[in-house]
């Protein structure tokens, strides 16, 4: 019997692995409220593939998954985070600026799920989203 990869589990839950082009390209923003439809089935995408992959491996810490991940080329993400938390849409997300101060903590990704590593964030960010009807929403 042969160990399957658990790269190779995520891949058949549909994330995209590491080495797809699709992760180094800029994703497609959408046009809101023109494309609100798109962006709902992106959003509901992203929602089953949490799903599915939820319940082959829990996430304790909470999960996030941008739309390239599951083979979208489309500006839209979303974040579980843990506990009873609402879940966050960002729809166009966009970083505007960021700290000096980092805090690093072990991380993984669902697209490079082999590997895991000391990541340095920001400890405060500022992010431009859109909202459903097109208006831009700063968050800090």
């Amino acid at each position: 019997m042969t160990d399957v990869r658990p790269s190779q589990r995520m891949r058949d839950l549909g994330v995209v692995q590491q080495g797809a082009a699709i992760l180094t390209e800029a994703a497609r923003a959408f046009d809101l409220p023109a494309e609100l439809d798109e962006a709902e089935h992106v959003v509901d995408e992203l929602f089953a593939a949490m799903d599915r992959i939820g319940q082959v491996h829990p996430f304790a810490k909470g999960m996030g998954l941008a739309a390239p991940q599951i083979g979208i080329s489309r500006a839209a993400a979303v974040v579980r985070p843990p506990g009873d938390a609402p879940s966050i849409i960002l729809l166009n997300p966009r970083m505007t600026d960021g700290c000096d101060k980092t805090d690093e903590h072990y991380e993984g990704c669902l697209s490079f799920f082999d590997v895991r590593g000391l990541v340095p964030r920001p400890v405060k960010i500022t992010v431009e989203t859109a909202t459903r009807t097109g208006e831009t929403v700063t968050t800090e």
